[in-house]
């Protein structure tokens, strides 16, 4: 055999290198996502406040909590979902009933029970979600 090489090849004069991610470097979350998982959390957080409050008062109230939380589950979703078919359905579904809150400008009492019961829900499945394991 000799020791030429094909065109197509190029010969490494320098040993590869495994690359390295930079996020897991930097403590296992890049900056942008931890800013957006908890101004996510807070914005839905007060949405919510307002209409767990308006359920057990008993008033009404207007179209701003709703944009406030349907925000906040939009900017959420995109920092913490990781796959991308989701992440971008529930995006566009937050962002598309946030605009019908805004278009239709009213919110009636079922409104705010599934908004209730929804958020009831999907904080018990992560209450008991196991943690997937560490990639190290």
């Amino acid at each position: 055999m000799t020791s030429e090489h094909r065109p197509d090849e190029r010969p490494s004069t320098t040993p590869t290198q495994p690359r390295r991610d930079p996020e897991k470097d930097a403590g296992g979350e890049h900056p942008t996502h931890v800013a957006g998982m908890m101004t996510g959390t807070a914005l839905m957080f007060i949405g919510f406040l307002n209409v767990f409050l308006s359920i057990s008062g008993g008033f009404e109230i207007n179209v701003v909590p709703m944009i406030i939380y349907f925000g906040g589950l939009a900017i959420w979703a995109g920092s913490v979902i990781e796959n991308p078919t989701i992440r971008y359905t529930v995006i566009t579904a937050a962002v598309a009933v946030g605009l019908a809150f805004l278009h239709y400008g009213e919110v009636l009492f079922w409104h705010k029970q599934v908004v209730f019961w929804s958020t009831v829900a999907i904080v018990t499945f992560f209450m008991f979600k196991t943690a997937p394991p560490d990639k190290r």
